[in-house]
């Protein structure tokens, strides 16, 4: 192990540019490409409504966060806020219930590039492929956080120069540019039984499917904590969020339902993507497509990896996960905490492969509402903490819009979300469990404060 000096400090490797492309591109998953559709089938051109509903949410949340974060910048960021706003006990389980999601994404963005792969080589097993893939990004991992933003770096590149293409490509088929192309013009965006063809409950349904594609632009709080000026890279990503969100995926998202009908069944079956450039006339679409997914879905699982163990190592820096996990090496990277994420990743892949379909499929149900919830506890803390800094009569730098008006509006609106989705048949075993899980969390947190309480009380009547 390291030097004294090290011990308890991770490392500043993080450049500017991996901080800022991890901010644009980190977090686009397969969402994009493949998932987007089946909420453009569930919901027709209206789904457009539902990623704009679900992006501004995100981009009210980043704010709120940032204006803690620049203020603060910290490793366990709004695990750690919440620590101070609310209490200690809602410090822990939003921690802990975030560590569990990033956890149960690795196996989940292992298969999903294990199943690609396999498909181009149908002689080796799925789960040696998914072995391989996580064994080499923890690898990565474990060597310094400068190799993360390195990888980071290249796969959202490529995810960005993916989408622009996408976007030239498609945006050229409109104005009927491309020769020999089976699509063109924006006809589509209402001409097939209208622009919301199965109303406002299909928009509502598809907001609750897109929201989660938007999880993880909170990671780039968290990355910052190891780069040169914290602050600094905080507002800059922050204020990136809103043209991003609106060129990814409310342009392309556009122009994917301008050029497809809505009901077509190959943007389920197909995805998005890889069915407009099927009818644009793009040779080797698919395996276009799977080539771009396949560095979505490692990116995804490198950040997942990542963040996990940043948030483990933050949670033992707190006293709230087990003392070892805030070990670092050399390098400053906290080895412990990325081995105990995988193998708790590893335990999940092993649960997918050896258990009943139902307990994976609840343990995947339990992360259903995390995101929200995680959403929540960040409106709640910026509320409290921002009250407390404007009695102290501090500065503060990088300010939430129309505060409290807006920060409210977030906390009804997220409510809302979570009770529509407790009625709502499709959506309640994902509230039960991530339910269950959060009480289970709730009632650790209090026991472990009722024993750290009992510890000092112990220590004081020993030295008195």
């Amino acid at each position: 192990m390291s030097s004294t000096h090290k011990s308890n400090n991770l490392g500043q490797g993080l450049k500017q540019r991996h901080v800022t492309m991890l901010s644009i591109a980190g977090v686009i998953g397969a969402g994009l490409f493949v998932g987007s559709g089946h909420a453009i089938a569930e919901a027709g051109p209206a789904v457009l409504l539902a990623y704009a509903a679900a992006g501004t949410l995100v981009v009210l949340v980043m704010r709120m966060l940032a204006e803690m974060a620049v203020a603060s910048p910290d490793t366990g960021s709004f695990s750690t806020y919440a620590d101070r706003a609310i209490g200690h006990w809602a410090g822990f389980t939003i921690g802990w219930l975030y560590w569990w999601f990033w956890v149960l994404v690795i196996p989940l963005e292992a298969n999903a590039a294990a199943g690609i792969l396999h498909a181009w080589f149908p002689g080796i097993a799925v789960w040696m492929f998914t072995l391989v893939i996580t064994l080499v990004l923890t690898a990565t991992n474990l060597f310094s956080v400068k190799n993360y933003g390195e990888f980071e770096f290249w796969f959202a590149l490529i995810k960005v120069i993916a989408i622009v293409a996408f976007i030239i490509l498609a945006a050229a088929a409109v104005f009927g540019f491309v020769p020999g192309s089976q699509v063109s013009g924006v006809s589509h965006v209402v001409d097939t039984q209208g622009f919301m063809p199965n109303g406002i409950g299909a928009v509502i349904a598809a907001m609750l499917t897109t929201m989660f594609s938007f999880m993880g632009t909170e990671i780039v709080t968290i990355a910052a904590a190891e780069s040169k000026d914290p602050g600094q890279q905080i507002s800059k990503a922050t204020n990136s969020v809103i043209w991003r969100i609106f060129l990814f995926y409310l342009v392309s998202i556009f122009l994917v339902v301008a050029l497809v009908p809505w009901n077509d069944s190959r943007l389920p079956q197909l995805g998005s993507y890889q069915t407009v450039l099927n009818l644009i006339g793009v040779p080797n679409a698919k395996l276009i497509v799977d080539l771009v997914v396949l560095v979505a879905v490692t990116s995804c699982l490198n950040s997942a990896l990542y963040t996990a163990s940043r948030m483990l190592y933050s949670l033992s820096k707190r006293g709230d996960a087990p003392a070892m996990a805030q070990r670092t090496s050399q390098a400053g990277t906290p080895v412990v905490a990325v081995l105990l994420s995988t193998a708790a990743a590893f335990l999940a892949v092993f649960a997918n492969y050896v258990a009943p379909a139902e307990v994976f499929d609840f343990l995947l149900a339990s992360s259903g509402a995390i995101a929200l919830l995680v959403y929540l506890v960040i409106a709640i803390s910026q509320l409290r903490m921002r009250h407390k800094r404007q009695a102290n009569g501090e500065k503060i730098a990088f300010k939430m819009w129309l505060f409290p008006g807006l920060t409210w509006a977030v906390i009804a609106f997220i409510v809302a979300v979570l009770t529509i989705m407790a009625i709502r048949v499709d959506h309640r075993v994902e509230i039960l469990a991530t339910g269950l899980l959060t009480i289970a969390v709730v009632v650790a947190g209090l026991v472990v404060d009722r024993r750290r309480k009992a510890g000092r009380s112990g220590a004081m009547a020993m030295s008195r």
